[in-house]
């Protein structure tokens, strides 16, 4: 059985709004007993620091989902694992590829390694070094691509002419089952939140953990936050249908999905009460705050939902316990030290 194939494709055209049938929690329950063995149940926090408050509208609490911590560091290898663990006989000796600039690279080299399927991932030339390092120490072939469109199009000609399927980095209903025990978690450790905030790059995480904690508790708010530089997600929702962006130019690469998908787009729309976006600057802003008051060195992507309880959503979350997705961190120290000298 060969995967689909997912061509990169820009454009303005509106595509047909989808149909899917929504999540369950029984089988997001089954995905995290799937995968339980592998993954970690990442911890999730009082915001431990004293220079946060003076940011927030008064009366306003904050617990943080550290999902950094999780294995490859990043939300990432719990999609990923589902895609592994569920291919078949024949998908397996075939072997799977992917395309990512680093944090999917990275999640897939690794479950492809505990699955024990052969890999060959497409990244991108831009991609941070620290990531490159790490997509490469799980053994997967890593092969460089000179644009994201180069790389979906390496990886289509994988799947048509070596009959490998692809993981891709954020679309399907496997991921986002993955992404879903992200939100079951945050709910069990922390049920009295009243919001939680979720960084957003293709849409697989907010897909997964919007459905999940609209399942578990319909009350709870669930805002989506984006770059200026890549809002995808914020086109589509205004169209009603997934949409392209012309080029991403943000900080925050690992959010710089150049469009949205459908099965994604769908469970975001009938999940998500709002969408925000947000600067580089504030980005940069919220990484030295994270790192000044809870000790976290974070990628851009990161700190972006800090970034948006800080900027866009302070007034309207006022006096709400407030949760918090801090999605992953993979970057080297120069670049670290760079967004965080930058002005």
């Amino acid at each position: 059985m060969k995967g689909a194939v997912y061509s990169f494709v820009v454009t303005d055209k509106p595509v047909p709004a989808p149909e899917f049938d929504p999540l369950t929690l029984a089988e997001i329950r089954d995905a995290q007993v799937l995968i339980a063995d592998y993954v970690l149940v990442t911890p999730s926090v009082t915001w431990p620091g004293t220079e946060l408050p003076q940011f927030l509208a008064a009366g306003t609490r904050v617990s943080a989902k550290l999902e950094l911590l999780q294995r490859t560091g990043s939300f990432k290898a719990r999609g990923a694992l589902v895609n592994m663990m569920r291919l078949t006989d024949d998908q397996k000796v075939r072997g799977i590829t992917a395309v990512s600039a680093g944090n999917h690279a990275i999640a897939t080299a690794w479950a492809a390694q505990i699955v024990g399927v052969p890999a060959k991932i497409m990244m991108i030339n831009t991609a941070n070094p620290r990531r490159i390092e790490l997509a490469n120490s799980f053994g997967a072939e890593i092969v460089m691509a000179g644009s994201a469109k180069e790389a979906f199009a390496a990886a289509d000609a994988l799947v048509v002419n070596e009959g490998r399927t692809l993981v891709h980095p954020f679309e399907g209903r496997l991921t986002s089952l993955g992404t879903a025990a992200v939100g079951c978690e945050f709910l069990e450790q922390v049920p009295s939140l009243d919001a939680v905030i979720v960084p957003i790059g293709g849409g697989g995480l907010i897909a997964g953990i919007s459905a999940a904690v609209k399942l578990i508790n319909p009350d709870c708010l669930v805002f989506g936050v984006e770059p200026h530089g890549a809002d995808s997600m914020h086109r589509s929702f205004a169209a009603g249908s997934p949409r392209s962006i012309e080029k991403v130019a943000t900080i925050a690469d690992s959010l710089g999905a150049p469009y949205a998908m459908p099965f994604t787009f769908g469970l975001a729309k009938a999940n998500v009460d709002d969408l925000v976006l947000v600067s580089d600057e504030q980005l940069r802003e919220a990484m030295r705050l994270t790192f000044l008051d809870a000790k976290l060195a974070v990628e851009p992507a990161g700190a972006a939902a800090l970034a948006a309880l800080v900027g866009p959503l302070r007034d309207r979350l006022a006096g709400m316990h407030v949760g918090l997705i801090v999605c992953g961190s993979n970057i080297d120290t120069d670049t670290y030290h760079r967004y965080l000298s930058e002005q």
